[in-house]
């Protein structure tokens, strides 16, 4: 970055500033958010490539990070959003389930690890995210949830998985050599004019998807409301249509237990994600359980300072900007300490805008969770029936 352009500058700010701010939108408006983050995800290094002469040496390890970044915010606001319990539980186990794997590969580099945990909540939550954008996701029975979720593991995912991590292969460069049979380095142009009738079966199967979806759309259940991706205006409407009843004999929730389940949950959920980051990270020799433990610390001093301010009547900012800072802030301190912790032989002390980074990803678990993860774990421990809504009028 030292020799870098003043062009190289902009463009990495930009990707890397989308990449950081998109996320930010997937509580509110989760679809388009989502599908966002993965367009920005897929392009970055192409763009990169195309447009500077950056060294992407260690960009991948970035970009993991990133990853893990978005899909946290991805999870905070299911809990935020989300009225399913079913659903909510299922995601969950899904997303804990990959965050272990993901650590476990960056403690040992077994590539193998990414195929047995995939990434499997990625595709769920979008997959029921687009069934909210027109009905009440209530209706899918516990089977169907099951059902997507093995059809998105098995027919999705794991080939995936293995194509990227395993086989290590790049879809661009095979598609131009084995299918259009040119070098990878010619342009699309040169290679649909060598093999034009890619172009044609191409072609044909989007007609065919057309012709299916058209025949598919009239048969579809009729919606509950007219289509939105806001997921306020969602919630709204999945209100009207009426609570869940609890099933006869299901405990009721204490809100002591949710108090202690969140500080539980937040601990584990900030100290993963950011050892995770550490692990990651090529400046760092991070001893991790150092990482995690210093985290899970700095999560009990967030919920030591909201106890003081709501004993003292000192609720704290309202805006979710404020308290970010104050909360970032407050995890700096801590992450000073992380620095001494994870300090190696490959450097002498985590840079200034590491450290900045890792607190900011703290105190943004943390202050999503406080704002979006009570009502979601609430709804999601304390009733336990399914029910059809009426239809919305």
């Amino acid at each position: 970055m030292a020799h870098a352009s003043t062009a190289d500058w902009v463009v990495l700010v930009l990707v890397v500033g989308a990449r950081l701010l998109v996320p930010l939108l997937i509580g509110r408006w989760p679809l388009p958010a989502i599908i966002a983050s993965l367009v920005i995800d897929g392009v970055d290094n192409s763009l990169f490539q195309a447009f500077t002469d950056l060294d992407l040496t260690n960009y991948q390890s970035y970009d993991k990070a990133l990853d893990v970044y978005y899909l946290a915010i991805t999870y905070l606001a299911v809990l935020r959003n989300w009225r399913d319990p079913f659903s909510v539980k299922v995601v969950a186990a899904l997303w804990y389930y990959r965050l272990v794997g993901v650590l476990a590969f960056e403690l040992t580099g077994a590539r193998w690890l990414l195929l047995a945990f995939p990434n499997t909540f990625e595709y769920v939550v979008i997959a029921i995210e687009v069934v909210r954008t027109r009905w009440d996701a209530r209706r899918l029975s516990r089977s169907a949830v099951l059902w997507l979720t093995a059809a998105v593991w098995v027919v999705v995912k794991l080939p995936q998985e293995w194509w990227i991590h395993v086989a290590q292969l790049d879809f661009t460069d095979e598609f131009k050599s084995r299918v259009l049979g040119v070098d990878p380095d010619d342009g699309w142009a040169a290679g649909f004019a060598h093999r034009p009738w890619v172009a044609v079966v191409l072609v044909a199967l989007v007609v065919v998807l057309a012709l299916v979806a058209r025949w598919v759309w009239p048969r579809l259940p009729r919606p509950d409301w007219a289509f939105t991706v806001d997921a306020d205006e969602v919630a709204r409407r999945t209100d009207a249509l009426g609570p869940y009843r609890p099933e006869p004999g299901a405990p009721s929730l204490r809100a002591g237990a949710v108090t202690a389940w969140a500080v539980v949950e937040k601990a584990l959920l900030a100290g993963l994600v950011t050892t995770i980051l550490v692990s990651s990270y090529p400046r760092i020799d991070a001893r991790w359980w150092a990482a995690l433990l210093v985290v899970s610390a700095t999560v009990l001093v967030h919920c030591g300072i909201q106890v003081w301010r709501l004993r003292a009547g000192r609720p704290g900012p309202t805006s979710l900007g404020r308290q970010l800072a104050l909360n970032t802030a407050v995890s700096l301190v801590a992450m000073g300490v992380l620095t001494a912790l994870v300090s190696g032989s490959r450097t002498t002390g985590v840079a200034l805008g590491d450290a900045i980074l890792f607190a900011y990803v703290v105190a943004l678990v943390t202050t999503l969770y406080d704002r979006w993860a009570p009502a979601g774990w609430a709804r999601a421990t304390g009733t336990t029936a399914r029910r059809v809504p009426a239809r919305a009028a």
